[in-house]
């Protein structure tokens, strides 16, 4: 038997502008992505068996050909000639399902990197995500996992000054927000602002946390739902009034996160948040590159 182990970290998008849609019906993007500490761990493990085996800790995910982990062990076997038979995946999930993070495609992009190591395969990070733009658009960085800006579908990716370190509050409601219908509904709207990337990257570059902060937006906050967007609102406001440098609404939502200087304050804000959402982090800036 041979078993590895992966971190499948979340992400936040520290910036999200929607450029236009494509011919192919995706739509531009040009966002900064950054990499946090709070993750899934994916385990694989090869024995004798006769079929590739998924399990969760939740028991209402797909353990089947839907689920994206096994899309990205079929892509990574299509490439490599790899037999995936006796392979069994577990994944203990940490991150919220549907929340704007990217925790399938962690787990897409873990079991990329798992599956390099269990197969002494040695391909490198930038194959590895040519091959994660087959399984999903946010794959690619995930596969990578640092400061970055994300272009294209995402998949074009330009690696950036790390985030200084700090202290981040990930804050789920509890509605769901459909990703298609997000689209549909941001080609119908004006979109009256717009983030700030070039001085998000400069602002990096400088290391200045605070510059940062202040200069994240995402463009989907405009085409949410007005009952939505007042949730979203109302978490950014207590998130700001417990000492957050600035706060956003990460992918599609509706995960809403706050950039803190000072644990304590960062602390006592998911503390209150926690008393109406379940689903409230404290995390830190990762950079797994290495």
């Amino acid at each position: 038997m041979r078993q590895t182990r992966e971190a499948a970290y979340a992400k936040i998008n520290l910036s999200l502008d929607v450029l236009g849609k494509r011919p192919d019906g995706y739509h531009d993007l040009r966002m900064v992505m950054q990499s946090v500490s709070l993750c899934d761990q994916v385990t694989l493990t090869l024995e004798e068996g006769e079929r590739l085996k998924l399990s969760t800790n939740l028991g209402f995910l797909p353990v089947d050909d839907k689920n994206i982990a096994v899309i990205a062990a079929r892509a990574f076997a299509r490439h490599t000639g790899v037999d995936l038979n006796g392979l069994s995946i577990h994944i203990d999930k940490q991150i919220p399902v549907c929340a704007g993070t990217a925790g399938g495609s962690s787990d897409g992009a873990a079991v990329l990197r798992g599956l390099n190591r269990l197969f002494e395969t040695g391909l490198s990070r930038e194959e590895l995500a040519r091959i994660g733009e087959e399984v999903g658009s946010d794959v690619p960085y995930c596969v990578m996992g640092c400061t970055a800006l994300a272009e294209g579908r995402g998949e074009i990716l330009t690696p950036l000054d790390p985030l200084p370190d700090c202290w981040i509050v990930l804050c789920k409601p509890g509605f769901p927000i459909s990703t298609p219908e997000l689209f549909r509904a941001i080609d119908g709207v004006k979109i009256r602002c717009r983030p700030d990337n070039g001085g998000i990257m400069s602002a990096l570059k400088a290391g200045n946390l605070r510059a940062v902060a202040q200069r994240m937006f995402n463009v989907f906050e405009q085409a949410m739902p007005a009952k939505r967007q007042s949730t979203i609102e109302e978490i950014k406001n207590v998130l700001i009034q417990h000492g957050a440098l600035g706060a956003c609404m990460s992918g599609s939502g509706p995960t809403v996160f706050g950039i803190f200087a000072q644990q304590n304050q960062a602390e006592l804000a998911a503390g209150e948040l926690a008393g109406s959402y379940a689903e409230t982090f404290v995390t830190r800036p990762v950079d797994y590159r290495v």
